[in-house]
Parts: structure tokens; C-alpha cells; sequence
């Protein structure tokens, strides 16, 4: 009954959130979003016009240069109102993210541990692993083809028709290269308590692996410690409890700040791309589905149903971190065994974020479409190949795709300022992938746990 009223409310908190953020965007913030666009507007005309002047010693290019710091001025006290302006809403968010990431590290910390050092030896972990990392690669690769296929389908950048940009314009997005070092570096920790206080998932995994092998091998002055950490794990998971209880003010807020900053249209500008790609995803959740159903049989439904809960929080605050915690209780009801689902959750975590794979190569692509780049079938498939192993390890949380996205177009000539395109929908776009890469974990999970016969009845 509990959880019922849980998913009403949250889905009660996404109605209101629209409409209180409409009532805000009409009547508060529409005055300081007329003056960021004519600033934006301003600085734009201003850039071609500086981009044309030959003599940079001139008069009128001083002229123009002053203009456009003015209105950089402009832009940025605008911005800056606009932001103190939904501070209210935004801080319900962040109170609820924030509590979450307090959770993640240690749960993912403890529970990992406990389950490798429960699988006993190095043997178990490698099976496991081996065999969850099979599902992760095909699940992966699967996402990214059905991204590149029904994007060429449905062509929804060639409606845009956008000149290429200036090469000096930026989109303020730090992007992330290509480097087997910088990859390197972030697998492997090289402090532990700095890993934890930057909820480095894939990192907190590396060291967990390590000290749960290591914990087994010793025998019985382990079993202390995986007693110990076991129920530091209930202490979390008890203390998740509490924190899911904010979840519907999370998702009023987070939801109210999207639309009283964006307004309504940003739904309708944009709603043949939104809709192609939320139909993309509809469709790769019925392939995770049916792929979950050869094994699981009629109880995947039961799986979907029972989280729904945490699928819903992740569309609502556009993490997939956010739900962590909730999925962990919701498989062990289930009939997951804890030792397979505390090790192939957090794995998931940083290596099968299916809805983000999706709108990688989505989002690429519709870019290269947009500026008429383009991209034979051999140079989508590489594209598709360095999205999949620049994205090992990407955060769960909002914009981190853009970043990985940002690092990737470049290598293929695409003009990173077209991302500018991108940031104002994507945390509509984030609402979606984040609920996709939620089932796609909680699917693997399942599924490994059937494969090891460690699925309750």
C-alpha cells in the first residue's frame, strides 16, 4: 500500500510540476526570458559582424567589441536573476540528490564487498562477471545500433538546414577526449576516501572487487568484517528509506524549474525530435523486455511493476543514481539473491547505461544531420564504437552524456557549438534515458541472478 501511494504521489508531483511551472514561467520569469533572448540575439548579430571586420585597429570594431561585452553583461545578470528566481523550486532537488549521493558510494561500497566476498573465490567472481559483462556488452551494442538505425530513419536534423558555425564559438560544455591515460585514470583509484567523496562509481567498483576477494581469502577473520558491512548495508539501506519519502517533493521541484525556466515551448520547438527519440527509447525497452522475457519468462512484468517506483524518480530528477538504492530493495523482493544483485548492480552502473548509449549516438548523429555532414555507414559505425568505450564509467548524472558527446563529434569535423541545440532540451531528454538505463540494470541483474540459479520462486 506503501508504494503504491509512493508512485501516486510522485506521478501527482510531475502534474503539478508542470502546471506551477507554467504559472511561473507566465508570470514571473517571461520578462527575464524576453531579455536573455534579445541579449542572445544582440551578441549573435554582433559576433557576425565582428566576424567580418577585416581592420581589428578601427574604431567601429572597438565599438562592437564594447557592445558585445555589455550585452555579455546583460546576458549573465539575467541568467543569474533567473536562477535566484527558481532558487526555491531547485532547492527541493538538490536536497533530495544531495541525500541520495550522501547514500550511493557507501551502499555501492558495502553491499559490493559483501556480495563478492559471499560468491566466496576468485573462480565465482570471474563467472559472475564474465557472464554479466556478456550481457552488458550485447545490451550496449544493441542500444547503439538501434539508436544509429532509427536515426537515419527518421532524419531529425535535416529539418534544421544550420550553416556551420564560427570556429571560435564555444557552448561552455567541457568536453572529455579520447585518451587511454585519462580512461586509465579514471578506472583506477588512486585514493579510496577520494573516490568516495567523488562518488566515482567505476572507481568504489575497482576497490570493492579488490577488498572483497581479499576479504574471502582470509578466511574466517573476514567473516567479522562481512558482518560488519553487511549490516552497515541494512543501516543504508533503512536510512534510503527515509530519503524516498522526499522523493514527490524532489519531482516537484525538479519538474517546476525545467518548465518555469524553458516554458511550454520548449516542448512544442522541439517536438518531433523529442518524440522520435522517446519512441526510440519505447522501443528499446520492449527489446530489454522481450530479451528479459526469453529467460525470465512471465515474471519480467512482475520486474517491471515492481520498479516502477524507481524508474519514475529517475525520470523525474534525470539521474539514474537517484533510483540506486530503491532498485537494490526492490530486486532482493524480487527473489535476486543479495550477493549476485550487490555485485552486478553497481557494474551496471558505470557499464550498461543503455539510455544513455542511445541518445549518444542519437544525439551525435542529429547533430552531423543539422549542419548536412555527411557520415558514411563505416564512419557511424566507428563513431559507435568510440561512444561505447568513452562512455565506460560516465556518471549518472544530469548533462554527463553531453560531456562524453562533446568529446566524441569532434573527432568526426561536427561543430561542438551545434550541442547549443541540445542543452536546453536535454534535461527533458536526460528524464528518459535515466528511466531507460534504471531497467535496463535492474533486467541485467535478474537475468544473471537466473542464470546462476540464485532467482527465488
Amino acid at each position: 500500500m506503501q508504494k503504491s501511494k509512493l508512485t501516486l504521489y510522485i506521478f501527482l508531483a510531475l502534474i503539478l510540476g508542470v502546471v506551477a511551472g507554467y504559472i511561473y514561467n507566465a508570470t514571473v520569469i517571461k520578462s527575464i526570458n524576453t531579455g536573455i533572448s534579445t541579449a542572445e540575439v544582440n551578441i549573435k548579430t554582433l559576433d557576425q559582424q565582428i566576424a567580418t571586420t577585416a581592420d581589428t585597429s578601427t574604431v567601429t570594431f572597438k565599438a562592437l567589441k564594447k557592445e558585445r561585452a555589455a550585452q555579455a553583461t546583460v546576458l549573465k545578470e539575467n541568467n543569474t536573476k533567473r536562477e535566484d528566481k527558481l532558487e526555491v523550486f531547485t532547492i527541493l532537488s538538490d536536497i533530495f540528490l544531495r541525500l541520495i549521493k550522501m547514500i550511493v558510494a557507501p551502499l555501492v561500497f558495502t553491499t559490493l564487498v559483501v556480495g563478492v566476498a559471499k560468491l566466496g573465490d576468485i573462480k565465482a567472481v570471474g563467472r559472475i562477471g564474465g557472464k554479466t559483462l556478456l550481457w552488458f556488452l550485447s545490451a550496449t551494442l544493441v542500444s547503439l545500433l538501434l539508436g544509429m538505425a532509427l536515426v537515419n530513419f527518421f532524419k531529425p536534423g535535416e529539418t534544421m538546414h544550420l550553416p556551420l558555425p564560427d570556429s571560435h564559438l564555444s557552448t561552455g560544455i567541457q568536453k572529455t577526449a579520447l585518451s587511454l591515460r585519462d580512461f586509465i585514470s579514471h578506472v583506477f583509484p588512486k585514493s579510496f576516501i577520494e573516490s568516495m567523496a567523488n562518488n566515482e562509481i567505476l572507481q568504489i567498483v575497482v576497490f570493492s572487487l579488490f577488498f572483497g576477494v581479499a576479504t574471502a581469502a582470509i578466511g574466517e577473520k573476514g567473516e567479522v568484517v562481512i558482518k560488519a558491512l553487511d549490516a552497515i548495508a541494512h543501516v543504508i539501506l533503512k536510512i534510503t528509506g527515509y530519503v524516498m519519502q522526499l522523493a514527490p517533493l524532489a519531482v516537484f521541484g525538479a519538474i517546476t524549474a525545467i518548465i518555469a525556466k524553458q516554458g511550454l515551448g520548449i516542448l512544442s520547438t522541439y517536438a518531433i525530435f523529442i518524440g522520435e527519440f522517446y519512441f526510440s527509447l519505447v522501443l528499446l525497452w520492449l527489446v530489454i523486455i522481450f530479451a528479459g522475457f526469453i529467460i525470465l519468462n512471465k515474471r519480467v512484468f512482475t520486474l517491471v511493476g515492481n520498479i516502477k517506483d524507481a524508474m519514475l524518480i529517475a525520470f523525474s530528477t534525470s539521474t539514474s543514481e537517484a533510483a540506486y538504492p530503491k532498485v537494490l530493495l526492490e530486486l532482493e523482493r524480487f527473489g535476486c539473491n543479495n550477493k549476485i544483485v550487490s555485485f552486478v548492480l553497481p557494474l551496471g552502473y558505470s557499464f550498461n547505461l543503455d539510455g544513455s548509449m542511445m541518445y549518444m549516438t542519437f544525439a551525435s548523429l542529429f547533430l552531423a544531420q543539422s549542419y548536412n555532414i555527411h557520415l558514411s555507414f563505416e564512419q557511424q559505425l566507428s563513431m559507435l564504437l568510440v561512444l561505447m568505450l568513452t562512455s565506460k564509467g560516465i556518471a549518472g548524472v544530469p548533462r554527463a552524456s553531453l560531456v562524453v558527446i562533446a568529446g566524441t563529434i569532434s573527432m568526426f569535423n561536427i561543430p561542438e557549438a551545434g550541442l547549443a541545440l541540445l542543452i536546453g532540451i536535454d534535461p527533458l531528454l536526460d528524464m528518459g534515458r535515466s528511466a531507460t538505463n534504471v531497467l535496463g540494470n535492474a533486467m541485467a541483474t535478474a537475468v544473471v541472478s537466473k542464470w546462476e540459479g540464485e532467482l527465488e520462486k
